[in-house]
């Protein structure tokens, strides 16, 4: 090996830091990316398998939306509470 390719190997001592940084942040990111590649065939897989279970997925689909429905009715129900609140402290302010 050349001197200048060892040197340049080791110098500058900041960017062989920064170089390692990198391949590892890559390594990462391959990974992720293989991993969801593997989630995404297996799940074509089973796309495939279970034509019939579509319907049920519907059905779950109708039960988010009560979820939401519910969410709506108590948020509906705490600004009541807190309009009467307020109303209440009014009332006391005139009576004092």
């Amino acid at each position: 090996m050349s001197e200048k390719y060892k040197l340049s190997l080791t110098w500058p001592p900041y960017l062989k830091k920064k170089k390692k940084k990198k391949k590892k942040k890559n390594k990462k990111k391959n990974k992720n990316k293989k991993n969801k590649n593997k989630k995404n065939k297996n799940k074509n897989k089973t796309k495939k398998k279970n034509k019939k279970t579509k319907k049920k997925k519907k059905k779950k689909k109708k039960k988010k939306k009560t979820k939401k429905k519910k969410k709506k009715k108590k948020k509906k129900k705490e600004m009541k509470k807190r309009e009467k609140k307020k109303k209440d402290k009014q009332k006391n302010r005139r009576k004092k």
